[in-house]
């Protein structure tokens, strides 16, 4: 191991992600580190979940990754070193971040990190900067071989992880139905949780129409019919379209636009979508 991934939700303004670069280099100066990124919004575990499973497939066998969106620091939630189904290893809070990937990938087992052995030397009596102090230094260990994965701490059960709700994706005759998970936050497009299989299992081709609804908390906030389409080259310019995204799941977006900022789009358990057949097909 030498590869160390770390996200958080901290930004770049200040110095508290270079302090956990320079604990994971003190460790061992020969660690390659990377960033998967700092603009999480400030609290919000679930995006944090869903950014490791967009990327962590991308990344080889025993990859360290470091995930710190902790509105719980300090208090008594668990930190926890994971080993995945792919031979990966992810230190974070035990406070949901890992719903994503013990859904989507798997999780083989999980450690709680024992701090009386992986915590930065005389790093005081600080207990708000476990991400420098506790995830930084027991990543880094971990991917520098200073450490096995039996070093981290006790093992515990992984049914024992803490999960966030999910709502399944399901299809009821001509009628698809999920949630809107994340945005594709520069482009503004909308990442949904319908899985590509379900459109095939509907017998969805490329270039049909579709009814698409979204709503809030039950009000209708879009109602309009749309292409499902290759890519964003199958609309026009300004035009909706239905998309299978990079990680196989339904998209919708606007072909140079930004479909959330235009419809004031939001995401989570709150924000359903819909997508009815039609018997329109697009003309070749």
């Amino acid at each position: 191991m030498n590869n160390l991934v770390i996200q958080t939700d901290f930004g770049l303004s200040d110095g508290a992600v270079n302090a956990m670069y320079g604990v994971a280099i003190s460790v061992d100066s020969g660690l390659r580190i990377f960033d998967l990124t700092h603009h999480i919004p400030q609290f919000n575990i679930w995006e944090a979940s869903y950014r490791l499973y967009q990327t962590i497939t991308y990344w080889p066998e025993d990859t360290v990754f470091i995930s710190v969106v902790d509105p719980g620091v300090g208090s008594d939630r668990l930190s926890v070193v994971v080993k995945t189904s792919k031979n990966q290893y992810i230190v974070t809070p035990d406070n949901g971040t890992l719903t994503h990937i013990k859904k989507n990938i798997g999780i083989s087992e999980v450690r709680i990190i024992d701090e009386t052995v992986n915590r930065l030397p005389k790093s005081g009596e600080s207990y708000t900067f476990h991400g420098r102090d506790v995830y930084a230094y027991t990543g880094a260990r971990l991917a520098a071989g200073a450490i096995s994965f039996d070093g981290v701490g006790p093992k515990i059960n992984v049914e024992d992880l803490i999960i966030l709700y999910q709502q399944e994706a399901c299809l009821d005759r001509d009628m698809l139905s999920g949630v809107i998970d994340i945005l594709d936050v520069r482009f503004g497009n909308l990442w949904t949780n319908i899985d590509r299989s379900l459109f095939k299992k509907a017998g969805i081709q490329y270039g049909d129409k579709l009814d698409v609804i979204i709503t809030n908390n039950n009000k209708q906030i879009y109602k309009h019919r749309m292409i499902f389409g290759h890519s964003f080259a199958d609309s026009h310019l300004g035009e909706p379209l239905l998309y299978v995204n990079s990680v196989d799941k339904i998209a919708v977006a606007i072909n140079q636009g930004s479909f959330a900022k235009a419809y004031q789009i939001g995401t989570g358990a709150n924000w359903k979508i819909n997508i009815q057949q039609t018997s329109e097909r697009r003309s070749s």
